[in-house]
């Protein structure tokens, strides 16, 4: 198990990452190819191209190889779901939403061109995702299985965001259920999508999809959880965003319902679980397991 001590280097993450540049040219090559206007299609690219982990496809191509898949047949999952991600992400740091300057340590996109080509972009990029599903998988069986999973993904992901910016819950629910609720839709939802993508590519069968299912729940959750607790613990410069934007907005978040060292005690258990559910998977999932304990150590 990853503890606070484990060393980066000792996680080799880059040996697990090298897929996203694959993933890049994929996206580059998708956009070159579509006639768009050019201002259109530079502000798809800055959105798409301005660096960060590549989480969501890198959990698409590892959870196909985990089950003896091709990357090869994983790719247009894995670039329209990191298509999906930035259209989130674009509109997230919307002055109507969450009203953020950088993202990755550069202007957002409505500050690095303007507010209509931001919703406009982001809006693009959101069809664009389903369509180079439907055009570049050949097995229509397939391809109508991914957009349904890639449609419940992006739903559940703004339900999340609804849940964190305009509630609704009932009345009764408690803080602890409804921070859970929300990031089990705002963020975990498309790393569940990813892992069952990614699966179904290679022809999982249902136990094989349902463990990385299991397993992409509870990274999905520990991702948040450490999310919370860097939010309070880094600076700006370190997180590549504006730090402190929780407590300045007086949103809910682990370190606030449940102070820091439970919230720490939470990754811990969170990475078990996680690692648990990749019990029934030989060395084929060993890039998922460092995946995994990369994130409950990362730094940012």
């Amino acid at each position: 198990m990853a503890t606070d001590e484990t060393s980066m280097k000792d996680i080799d993450i880059k040996s697990i990452t090298n897929v996203a540049a694959d993933v890049e040219q994929y996206l580059i090559d998708f956009l070159d190819s579509r006639p768009l206007p050019n201002n259109l299609r530079e502000a798809c690219k800055y959105a798409l191209l301005g660096g960060g982990k590549r989480l969501r496809p890198v959990l698409v191509i590892q959870s196909a190889l985990a089950v003896g898949g091709s990357l090869q047949n994983a790719l247009p999952p894995a670039a329209a779901i990191e298509m999906i991600h930035a259209f989130s992400l674009v509109h997230d740091d919307l002055p109507a939403m969450d009203d953020d300057d950088l993202r990755r340590g550069r202007p957002t996109l409505h500050k690095h061109t303007d507010e209509a080509m931001a919703i406009l972009a982001g809006d693009a990029l959101m069809g664009l995702a389903f369509e180079l599903i439907t055009t570049k998988i050949a097995d229509s069986t397939l391809a109508t299985r991914i957009v349904a999973e890639l449609a419940t993904g992006n739903n559940n992901m703004i339900a999340g965001q609804i849940y964190d910016t305009l509630p609704d819950f009932e009345d009764g629910v408690e803080s602890l259920e409804r921070l859970v609720t929300i990031h089990k839709n705002k963020t975990g939802a498309l790393l569940r999508a990813s892992c069952r993508m990614g699966a179904m590519t290679a022809g999982a069968n249902d136990k094989q999809i349902n463990d990385l299912t299991q397993y992409a729940d509870a990274i999905g959750l520990m991702f948040q959880v450490v999310d919370d607790v860097l939010d309070v613990t880094q600076t700006t410069e370190q997180l590549g965003k504006t730090a402190g934007k929780d407590v300045e907005q007086d949103k809910m978040t682990y370190p606030a319902l449940m102070g820091l060292d439970k919230s720490r005690d939470e990754i811990e258990r969170l990475h078990a679980e996680s690692i648990q559910a990749l019990a029934g998977f030989g060395e084929s999932a060993d890039a998922l397991r460092h995946l995994s304990d990369y994130m409950a150590v990362r730094q940012h």
